[in-house]
């Protein structure tokens, strides 16, 4: 049968070489029918199956002897079933990568780039995608819009969002996750990262404490983010005040380009900053009004919940639930301590923002005083103008080459010229009476 069929394999039934190639060529046929059937690199691999033929023996007296010294036949029949169970497992493989492919539509799974500080105080660089973010976090996909760098536009109102096992900041420019043992750091070579991070190194240096315990890490991740925003914007502001009152002192007296633009721009900057304090101090309102949300705090990393019913801790050990009780307290007052900077900074802003307002009314009020007088004085040029006018209308008359006779008299010229001159004043003194009679002088 070899010589004239030149393409046949015989194998025995029990062989495992026989279940390995039936195990191979199942895989094919599960493979190709995911792709596309016009594919000519998917139909090459079939038409080579189909041309070999397999041919079941009974028994093979060639193949036995080396069955027998390799081992039993259950041995056989195991490693028949791993190969079985690997080309399974690959071509699932090879499946759920090009279902994957085909549905990712070529976009690719975000990367980010932390810096992760731990509990100890050190400090490293990572690259997390996102898959791997949400399983370590425990968060959602949408929780990670807030604290998306790519997102910064559409989210730039502050936020502190509190889940079941991490907290979500979102203040300004700087973007974080706070976990039990670590806070991931987005952006941080901006100027609120960087801030952030230096206020929360120092507090989580054992020396630093002085032999006074320190809070939670989470609490202190929490009190140094407050920190940085809040002395960020209490330093703008610093920066601002002796402008805006130097400014308020040149202005009633000097009115030039360049004072106006430098007051411009800092009304400009005092509404920036009262709009982010305003949003800052709204935050803390809120997460103080919730109480939720605070006992929530207190839980993360402790084996308690909080019920449904009236937001009351329960702990399986009793120190723990002591514990939250005190750092709820903490929390009321870290948080109260925070609001009142904040309100003091965005009613401090808003002061100068109405001096700044005021004197601009003051200096808009200066101007239309002054384009007033102008006015009057234009007035005044046009009324005599035209008293002037009329005076050179009965001198063309006479000019015109014409006899009437009065060119004849000694007296004539020097008549003409005064009754011009008293017709010329006596006209303007009557219009300037009657402006000013009707107010309009």
């Amino acid at each position: 049968m070899a010589a004239t069929a030149p393409h046949l394999l015989q194998l025995p039934v029990r062989s495992p070489e026989l279940r390995v190639l039936i195990a191979g060529g199942y895989a094919i046929l599960q493979s190709s029918r995911l792709e596309f059937p016009f594919s000519r690199t998917t139909h090459a691999p079939i038409l080579r199956a189909r041309k070999v033929r397999i041919e079941c023996v009974a028994k093979s007296t060639e193949l036995e002897p080396h069955v027998k010294e390799d081992g039993d036949d259950d041995e056989g029949e195991d490693e028949v079933r791993d190969s079985v169970v690997n080309g399974s497992v690959i071509s699932q493989k090879n499946v759920s990568a090009s279902g994957g492919d085909s549905l990712s539509l070529g976009i690719r799974e975000p990367v980010y780039e932390v810096v992760e500080v731990k509990t100890c105080g050190t400090v490293a660089k990572r690259k997390i995608n996102r898959r791997h973010l949400l399983k370590s976090s425990g968060l959602r996909p949408r929780d990670i819009r807030s604290v998306d760098p790519s997102l910064w536009l559409t989210n730039s109102m502050p936020a502190l969002l509190v889940r079941e096992h991490a907290i979500l900041l979102n203040l300004g420019s700087l973007r974080a996750i706070v976990m039990q043992e670590r806070v991931l750091i987005f952006n941080y070579n901006r100027k609120g990262g960087k801030a952030f991070i230096d206020s929360l190194l120092p507090r989580l240096n054992p020396a630093s404490t002085n032999g006074v315990p320190s809070m939670p890490f989470v609490l202190e991740v929490v009190e140094a983010a407050l920190h940085s925003r809040i002395q960020r914007l209490e330093h703008r502001l610093w920066d601002l005040e002796p402008r805006v009152q130097a400014l308020l002192e040149v202005l009633p007296n000097r009115l030039t380009a360049d004072i106006l633009e430098e007051l411009r721009i800092s009304k400009q900057k005092l509404v920036e900053l009262g709009s982010r304090a305003g949003a800052l101090k709204q935050m803390l309102l809120d997460i103080l009004e919730d109480t939720h949300e605070i006992r929530q705090i207190c839980i993360i990393g402790r084996n308690c919940v909080l019920k449904k019913e009236n937001d009351e801790i329960e702990c399986s050990v009793a120190l723990d639930k002591e514990i939250a009780e005190e750092e709820e307290e903490e929390i009321e007052m870290l948080l109260e301590n925070y609001l009142q900077r904040c309100e003091s900074c965005h009613g401090q802003a808003e002061r100068l923002l109405d001096s700044a307002k005021e004197m601009e009314d003051s200096i808009a009020v200066n101007l239309s005083s002054r384009r007033l007088e102008v006015s009057r004085f234009e007035l005044v040029l046009q009324v005599g103008t035209f008293c002037v006018a009329i005076g050179a209308l009965v001198a063309g008359i006479f000019g015109m080459n014409l006899r009437s006779y009065l060119e004849e008299h000694m007296f004539a010229f020097w008549l003409t010229t005064a009754g011009i001159i008293v017709g010329a004043v006596l006209a303007f003194y009557l219009m300037y009476w009657y402006l000013r009679t009707r107010k309009i002088l």
